[in-house]
């Protein structure tokens, strides 16, 4: 199929682009002030290290997939609100990357330790070099937003405006809310030689306002009259004041109506400068060791995400022309410079973006998700969950398949007479989660309940210590986390009596137990009672709860004890095997790769002549097609409609594949930091559809994009010919039934390739031929 190529990457990995890249947008440190750019050779060192090195920056590579996400808000066949929906999107994903990457750096520039970047980079001037990569990607967000979605706004019925594009009425309104209700709630703190300097919230707007008593009376003339207090705008209010006028929305930013009336807070005194700005500060903590697991761990973990709201300031995001007197002070109080500013021409924060998406008169503009389709033995109503699971292996592709059996068999267990235990690890939950509520029913009909909460879920913190507290109230065995890793794997099983016997039912998953996220992202499940899986589950929770140390498992690989030699293990059996002339091949769907180890070893592999195909959605540190290295590797990323989550790895064993899924990635975190799980798939069907999804992620050709060698992504777009349909995963699973899936080899040899090629040209000349007999 012949291809249109369309390259989205904002730098291509030349030279020339790269340093110019660098030398045009990165500030001027302290000890280069007098040199308006940075000097040619430090550029050239940089850009070197960069292009050099075998490995691609993890940081670097994740702000790449947010230009993919960014390339969505471009997309010209979506309409207004869905692109605005994904440049939202962009912008709480850069927010999180502030708050957990730059500041996890910035824990080791502040307290003087070692770091070196794969590409090569020490900690100091690869904060120059990801600072000015993402200020690069700050300017093409607003370019998009003001040069590409803006002018659609009218057309749509609603439009971004500012105080002086009211009319008098409007006005009035604007004012009247600013009375009513703004006012109320702001507080200007001052910061002079008798105010402590505040504490200003992050990730929220605030006003720096300069002001100059020196013509009012109530000040004593020795006193300074030059002075600085900050303003916080409420985060509980909307950020837009909305006006219907005639046939379309008006959105006023509610600065704008702050800024408007910022007199009515200063009264006998001149405004110098009024300046909107924005900081995100440090989250990134660590946890200290403790003995007391049940106490001192989950009030460490409360007081350390109090502390995050009052983190170093890592970025700041301001409007332009800012007062250059109020900049040095917070400058030199946050200790940032030049680099860590941004000057946002545009709105500050895009994710008040939502407002609008969600506005009740556009609600029925985004477009409608597929109702999921229910796997085929669970199309008949009021059918047993219990049967269908005891009679086969089941595998659920979400969102394509409902949640919906998971929640149900964990309902249905809760009230089940037959029922005895409820064992499940949970890492994040919806807000309102039906999975707390059966496990609370359970406990209230005397099951035997236990759950691993993992209160380090970074940013479910609060909300899974306050429904693991709920649990314990209700009776439930609950369990924070094993000591200082984080729990992540997806494990649930059910121990039901039957009869004579005790039938355990399992469910082994790469996504979290979410009824919300389930309908958004893709993930795998399966659902199973094979003796081999829950006898291994049982152990692992026995390893989780108690001290158990199992010598093996069969069908689950898990770390952090043995995940990494065991992919090790199953890449180099592929090598060894193309080495003998045997077929080979290796297939990994991932969230991320970065762990250095398995990189080489796929590296190696790639040498010894095994094909390897990549779906990573996110970070990938590994460099394709580079010479000598990893010519037989191919990288493609899969960004949509719906956020790529599933784990799968798929091993071509000569011709006997063996197929895992999981919660793990193949990330330094995955193997040495958490509690992680794969799981074998074995049932012949299982192992057919998991192939198929593999597949079809390979052939997708309208939401992939390809990885060069230079770090840059390319987007595969169809040509939309009679010959070249297009290919849209996120649409294509919910038309695929289980019962029409075929046997797919997805390393065909040669000469199958060419069996192939000829089988497909004589199905498709035999209609003519029949045609003109």
């Amino acid at each position: 199929m012949e291809e249109n190529k369309k390259d989205i990457s904002q730098e291509k990995g030349s030279k020339g682009s790269l340093f110019s890249f660098l030398n045009g947008l990165v500030a001027p440190s302290k000890s280069e002030e007098k040199n308006t750019n940075m000097p040619e050779s430090k550029i050239s060192r940089y850009v070197d290290s960069i292009e050099q090195s075998n490995y691609i920056s993890r940081d670097l590579s994740w702000l790449k997939f947010n230009e993919r996400v960014l390339d969505q808000a471009r997309e010209k066949n979506l309409n207004i609100f869905e692109r605005l929906k994904f440049l939202a999107i962009t912008s709480s994903n850069l927010d999180e990357f502030f708050t957990v990457r730059l500041g996890s750096l910035y824990n080791y520039l502040d307290y003087n330790k070692e770091r070196i970047d794969y590409s090569g980079l020490r900690e100091i001037p690869f904060r120059k070099a990801l600072l000015s990569a993402v200020r690069q990607f700050c300017q093409e967000q607003d370019r998009v937003f003001n040069e590409e979605l803006t002018p659609l706004f009218k057309e749509n019925k609603f439009q971004v405006v500012k105080i002086g594009d009211l009319n008098q009425r409007e006005l009035g309104e604007a004012i009247e809310y600013f009375d009513y209700t703004i006012y109320p709630m702001l507080t200007p703190m001052l910061f002079d030689h008798t105010h402590a300097f505040p504490v200003l919230i992050a990730k929220t707007l605030i006003f720096g306002v300069v002001t100059d008593s020196s013509k009012s009376t109530l000040f004593s003339e020795d006193s300074e009259t030059k002075k600085i207090s900050f303003v916080q705008i409420p985060g509980n209010l909307p950020r837009f004041f909305t006006i219907e006028r005639d046939d379309e929305i008006l959105f006023l930013p509610i600065e704008e109506i702050v800024r408007h009336e910022m007199k009515k807070l200063y009264r006998n005194v001149e405004i110098q400068a009024i300046n909107l700005f924005r900081v995100v500060r440090n989250g990134d903590f660590t946890l200290e060791e403790s003995d007391d697991i049940e106490a001192d761990f989950v009030d460490e973990i409360k007081q350390k995400i109090k502390s995050r709201r009052l983190g170093r300031v890592v970025y700041m995001e301001i409007e332009p022309n800012a007062n250059e007197w109020m900049v040095t002070i917070l400058q030199k109080r946050w200790e940032i410079d030049k680099y860590n500013i941004f000057v946002d021409e545009c709105l500050i924060d895009y994710t008040c973006l939502w407002q609008i998406i969600r506005h009740p008169e556009f609600q029925e503009e985004l477009e409608p998700v597929h109702p999921p389709v229910p796997p085929l033995r669970l199309k008949e109503k009021n059918i047993d969950i219990f049967e269908v699971v005891r009679e086969k292996d089941l595998l659920l592709h979400h969102p394509y398949n409902n949640f919906e059996p998971v929640l149900q068999l964990l309902e249905k267990a809760a009230e089940d007479p037959d029922v005895l235990a409820i064992k499940l690890t949970i890492y994040r939950l919806a807000k309102r989660s039906r999975v707390t509520q059966a496990l609370l029913k359970a406990a209230e009909n005397g099951k035997h309940v236990s759950v691993l909460f993992e209160i380090k879920a970074r940013f479910d913190e609060e909300n899974n210590i306050r429904e693991a507290e709920r649990l314990q109230r209700a009776g439930c065995f609950v369990i924070y986390g094993i000591g200082w890793y984080k729990t992540h794997t997806k494990l649930m099983l059910i121990v039901r009596k039957e009869g004579n016997k005790v039938i355990q039912y399992a469910h082994l998953a790469s996504g979290n137990y979410n009824e919300d996220t389930a309908k958004l992202y893709t993930d795998i499940g399966l659902l199973t009672t094979n003796p081999t899986y829950t006898k291994d589950i049982s152990e692992f929770f026995n390893v989780i709860t108690g001290h158990s140390q199992p010598a093996n498992y069969q069908y689950l690989i898990t770390s952090p004890k043995d995940m990494r030699r065991r992919l090790i293990e199953l890449i180099r059996n592929e090598a060894e095997n193309a080495q003998k002339g045997l077929p080979s091949g290796i297939c990994i769907k991932l969230n991320s790769l970065e762990d250095r180890y398995v990189i080489d070893e796929l590296y190696k592999a790639s040498q010894a002549g095994v094909k390897i195909k990549l779906i990573i959605r996110g970070i990938c540190c590994l460099r394709p097609g580079r010479q000598n290295l990893s010519e037989n590797i191919t990288v493609r990323s899969i960004v949509g409609l719906f956020l790529e989550h599933a784990r799968i790895f798929y091993f071509h064993n000569n011709n006997e594949p063996k197929l895992y899924g999981g919660s793990a990635d193949i990330m330094v975190r995955s193997f040495d930091k958490r509690i992680e799980s794969l799981f074998e798939l074995v049932d012949a069907e299982v192992k057919k559809h998991a192939i198929h999804i593999l597949d079809y992620n390979l052939r997708d050709n309208v939401n992939a994009y390809e990885l060069q060698e230079d770090g840059s992504y390319t987007k595969v777009i169809c040509s939309l010919s009679p010959d070249d349909q297009p290919i849209d995963i996120h649409k294509m699973f919910y038309e695929i039934e289980e019962n029409e899936m075929e046997e797919i080899n997805l390393f065909p040899t040669e000469e199958a390739e060419v069996q192939e090629e000829t089988a497909t040209t004589e199905a498709e000349t035999t209609p003519i031929a029949e045609e003109n007999k």
